[in-house]
């Protein structure tokens, strides 16, 4: 008598059968991404003349932004080490896309810039709260053999949502004016969390104990936290992009003038943003085929092409091109090899507290970078350089001697 063919759970990959990795998990994920990306980003690109408008300075918006970052880097800490005590993560996740829109949609009531950076910390502190259940529910709902692929689509989705955001909120502005626009970015944000509720199916999982985050940190493997070094390292090297932006500017404005010098740079960057999401998927598809810790490490030492093209002289467009399609070249093998390889690191009962760590690894190593780059680019743009260069090999060599859990 034959055996009754088992039909495979929601989120099981199909041996065999390639193509269906990309289930209706994984799809939800991407497109919440996606529209949470374009919400947000509606908001961040009108920001600044928001804040104009109140009469805040740049140091104010620079205060903001810092607030917000850190916030947002203690939520994934906090959060990741709460989910792995949950039976059920997905709801925590939904909340905090709920409240991202909510925040960015309250910059529409601002009077003052105390009210925009409440509303930012908001946004962020959901932020935060949603990533490392992401990456978590992203990886359960497929196979190693196809974390690169998933979190690779989930990565160029959300890069995706950075370029069409700003463009509807310029066409927003301009038809209903800025105030009412923030109140529009409430609607691809709501859908997020919608996408998430709906279409994500989650595996249960037995909850872990209680214990403190230091215990529970300590219970990471040996390996993860050799590779969270490596982050680490490799992170005081990667600088916020918007000094790129600045230093275009800053060098285009004898030839050009101020603003034609200010909308070139700003053209760039969304060139940028178009490499990092073709980046982002390519490398998902190299890490599936190729060692995952080494594609990052190669990742990695691609930081070294845009750093010494800054070195060379001259002002031309062809230089300031290589220099953002290097930089968005790398940082779409960086932002989706990051998480896939630590999915390979980790077991279940640490997934959270795992992608939570290194989420504020990456936040802290982001804030030295920006903070150390920006001011010895003023001091001396060649010690700028070398220290993107020395520490993004550095940490290309640790990442590349890691082994990933068995």
């Amino acid at each position: 008598m034959g055996h009754a063919k088992r039909r495979p759970r929601p989120n099981e990959p199909i041996a065999g059968r390639g193509s269906r990795w990309l289930n209706r998990s994984i799809l939800g994920i991407g497109l919440a991404s996606l529209f949470s990306d374009v919400g947000h980003e509606m908001a961040t690109a009108a920001m600044p003349a928001l804040l104009a408008s109140l009469g805040a300075s740049s140091a104010l918006l620079g205060l903001i932004e810092g607030v917000a970052d850190g916030v947002s880097s203690f939520a994934k800490l906090f959060s990741g080490l709460y989910s792995d005590r949950l039976r059920r993560r997905k709801p925590l996740a939904v909340a905090g896309y709920f409240l991202t829109a909510s925040g960015m949609a309250s910059f529409a009531f601002a009077t003052s810039w105390w009210h925009v950076l409440l509303g930012r910390a908001g946004g962020w502190l959901g932020r935060g709260a949603r990533s490392p259940v992401r990456n978590v529910l992203l990886t359960e709902a497929t196979s190693p053999e196809t974390y690169g692929r998933a979190f690779g689509l989930e990565r160029a989705m959300d890069s995706a949502g950075a370029v069409i955001g700003p463009a509807i909120s310029v066409a927003l502005v301009a038809a209903i004016g800025l105030r009412p626009m923030f109140l529009w970015t409430l609607v691809p944000g709501v859908i997020a969390g919608l996408l998430i509720a709906c279409l994500v199916r989650e595996r249960s999982h037995e909850p872990s104990g209680a214990g403190t985050l230091w215990s529970n940190v300590r219970a990471l493997p040996s390996e993860f936290r050799r590779y969270l070094f490596g982050v680490g390292i490799a992170g005081i090297g990667d600088f916020s992009k918007t000094l790129l932006i600045l230093w275009a500017t800053q060098a285009w404005i004898p030839r050009f003038g101020p603003t034609r010098a200010a909308t070139l740079a700003m053209t760039f960057y969304i060139g940028y943003n178009v490499v990092y999401t073709i980046s982002c998927y390519v490398s998902g598809l190299l890490a599936d085929r190729f060692p995952k810790r080494w594609v990052l490490a190669m990742g990695y030492s691609v930081a070294v092409v845009p750093a010494t093209v800054l070195l060379l002289p001259g002002v031309s467009l062809g230089k300031f091109a290589i220099v953002f399609a290097f930089a968005g070249l790398y940082m779409g093998v960086w932002e989706t090899l990051e998480n896939s390889t630590a999915a390979t690191l980790l077991s279940a009962p640490v997934r959270g507290v795992g992608f939570g760590v290194l989420a504020t690894v990456n936040g802290i190593g982001d804030f030295i970078s920006s903070a150390a780059v920006g001011a010895l680019w003023v001091l001396s743009p060649i010690a700028a350089m070398i220290l993107v260069i020395v520490s993004s090999l550095g940490g290309a060599a640790i990442i590349a001697s890691t082994r990933p859990r068995t």
